[in-house]
């Protein structure tokens, strides 16, 4: 039989590739700092139940996480909207009136909070971008039409 359809566990160099780690600054709601540290609490207990199953594979997953959040978590820099924000800025929530009349709510906030399913969007999304530095009754470009900014809430 041919070497090249044999897997040779000795020399077995597979390994999990890091999660990349953004080049943005680490900017967080409350909301995302919480989060970030209950999920670094996770992963250490999922280490110490790895540990003790000696789960290699789910250890080298779990040890690739665990790095990856404790540095989104020792990065994170939380920022405090003001209660009645004249702009759109960071951890705001933004009402938009789309160009069917309905409406619909996004938050701007970290990428590793970010939900777009439920509203909450990165900072750095495309749709952030159009957001910030605008107020209400501004206009932006929203699919092939616009949407006009509605209600500003923090």
């Amino acid at each position: 039989m041919s070497r090249a359809f044999v897997k040779d566990t000795d020399q077995d160099t597979d390994t999990l590739p890091e999660r990349a780690i953004s080049e943005h600054p680490n900017l967080v709601t409350a909301r995302g700092l919480a989060l970030l540290e209950a999920r670094v609490r996770e992963l250490e207990a999922e280490r110490s139940a790895a540990r003790t199953a000696a789960d290699t594979a789910a250890l080298a997953r779990i040890a690739r996480d665990l790095r990856y959040f404790q540095a989104r978590r020792d990065s994170a820099r939380a920022v405090t909207t003001a209660p009645h924000p004249g702009q759109v800025r960071f951890g705001a929530k933004v009402r938009l009136r789309l160009p069917d009349g309905s409406e619909r709510t996004f938050q701007l906030v970290g990428e590793d909070e970010a939900d777009p399913a439920a509203g909450l969007i990165s900072y750095v999304s495309p749709l952030a971008k159009l957001l910030m530095g605008k107020a209400v009754g501004d206009e932006l470009p929203f699919a092939t039409h616009s949407a006009a900014i509605v209600a500003l809430e923090s």
